[in-house]
This record gives structure tokens, sequence and C-alpha cells, in this order.
């Protein structure tokens, strides 16, 4: 009896590293009926239906059927605490993308600290943390936080650019070792480009827009659509070293919390707990693996 035991163990761990090692062909998930395809739903906080719903109506597109998050005013601080789905399958090396339009918040409640992330995340229990991650803080849309962490807890390795992208404005680019490490600025090509055209209009909670990043062995490139024009517009080209570059497969995901200790740079105060059920609203999300 215990030899059949660990066999079954033995067999769902094999099942598990052989996930891990082949990962997903690539997906395409629209949210257009009700149900996921490719994604777990996923939160710590609450328990509420009313937190998701895929298929939904989009408030600003006639016609688009969205997926839609609800952050619960209930769910204390912390990322995983609001509305969240993950990848059914690992992804790797590839191309990343997603249309969204986060919640505008403004004249609700301006101080709303709460964080929109799209991203990708995995603890491997040799190389550490994998993640990548574009972010913005509900109470200025205009800003843009991209980049990754990586390397055992303890000893985290972050690399981030914080961008303006309404005023073109490049706030920072940097290296930093945990959450309260020093700052580094980067240079060279860990810095490119270091000027962006501004999108004077760009608000990511006025409408949907597209996001993206490419993610190689030797590079990180960052990217949105521009709104007019359609061409892909490079928000970061992170290259010329390994640092900050994760080696492993890891699990694409979308959430939406509640934070009491990240406020937007352009308001200090933006730590709130939200009052309302503010609506986050993803058109798709789309994998391509790498060499497809």
């Amino acid at each position: 009896m215990v030899r059949s035991i660990i066999s079954i163990l033995t067999f769902c761990l094999l099942l598990a590293l052989s996930a891990r090692a082949q990962p997903s062909s690539g997906f395409l998930e629209n949210f257009n009926e009700p149900g996921l395809q490719h994604f777990n739903y996923a939160s710590r906080g609450v328990k509420d239906p009313l937190k998701w719903e895929v298929g939904a109506s989009s408030s600003v597109e006639p016609g688009t059927k969205v997926l839609l998050f609800r952050i619960d005013p209930r769910d204390s601080a912390g990322a995983g605490r609001g509305p969240e789905i993950i990848s059914k399958e690992f992804t790797f090396y590839g191309a990343y993308s997603a249309r969204i339009k986060i919640p505008d918040v403004r004249q609700v409640q301006p101080n709303t600290g709460a964080v929109v992330g799209y991203f990708t995340y995995y603890v491997d229990s040799v190389k550490g943390l994998s993640e990548i991650d574009i972010e913005w803080l509900v109470a200025d849309p205009h800003i843009v936080y991209i980049g990754t962490w990586t390397g055992p807890d303890g000893k985290l390795q972050r690399i981030g650019r914080t961008i303006d992208v309404s005023k073109g404005s490049i706030l920072s680019t940097i290296s930093k070792v945990n959450y309260t490490g020093v700052a580094t600025p980067l240079t060279g090509e860990q810095n490119e480009p270091q000027t962006l055209a501004a999108i004077p209009d760009f608000d990511a909670s006025a409408r949907f827009y597209t996001y993206g990043f490419d993610w190689q062995a030797d590079r990180i490139r960052w990217w949105m659509l521009h709104p007019v024009t359609g061409q892909k517009m490079v928000l970061w080209d992170y290259h010329g070293s390994a640092l900050g570059i994760p080696r492993c497969a890891s699990l694409y995901r979308m959430n939406f919390w509640h934070t009491n200790n990240w406020a937007v740079e352009t308001n200090a105060q933006a730590l709130e707990r939200p009052l309302s059920a503010y609506p986050l609203e993803v058109d798709w999300m789309k994998y391509v693996p790498a060499g497809n």
C-alpha cells in the first residue's frame, strides 16, 4: 500500500515537472463567453462571485465582451487578495500581449491605493522568482510601471522603468536588490530607448490599449501599440546584461489588488482602501512561444 502511494506521488511529481519542462504551445483567451479556457480564477481574499465575470459587456465599447474584475472594498491589502487569473500551463520565452482598460477612480476617490498587474510569476525551487511585470496604480492612469523580479528570497533582484506615457517622460530606469534596496540608475544598453515620444491624450482608464512584452534569453522588450498609428511603440528594450532576465518557465497572470504601501509618484496620498467595486476590463490575453 505504501509503495503504491509513493508510486502515485512520484507519478504526479513527474507530471508536474513535465508541465514545467514543456511550456504551453501558445494560446489566445478572448473572454467572449462565460468560463475560462486557458486560465484558472484565484483570489486569497474575500470569496465573492461579484469580484469577477467572463463575457461581460464592456463599459466603453459596445459589442465587446471582456473579463471584468471588480475590486472588493472588504479585501485586505496585498497582491493576490483581489481577483486574479493564472494560466493553467507554464509559459516561457515568447511574445505576450493583452488589451486592457484600467478603472478611472479620480472623480470618485482620487487617493485610491490599487494596483492592476499584467505579468508572469512563478517561484522555482532552484532559480527562485521568475516575474515580468506591466503595472498601473489607478490613482494616476498616465503612468506605467515595467520591470522584472528574479532570484531567491532575501536577494530579490529588481530591474524597473517608470514612464509617464502622456508626457513621454521616463521617470526612472533602475536596478536594486530587494524591495527596500538602493536604486541604481541603469545606463547604456540597459537603458534603451533613452527618450520616448509622448502620447498626449494617453489615459489607461479612458479606453483600451494593447500592451505587451517579448521575453527572450538575452533581452526583454516592453511595448504598447500607438492608439493612432497602430505601430508598436517600444517602452523599454532591456539588453546587454543577464541581470534581471528570468531563466525559468513561469505562469501568466492578471490581477487587481489594494496596496497600502505603494503610492504613485504623482500622489503620495494614494494609499486608501478602495471604497467601491471599481471595474477593470480585459478584452483578451495572448501568448506566442518563441520560434512560432
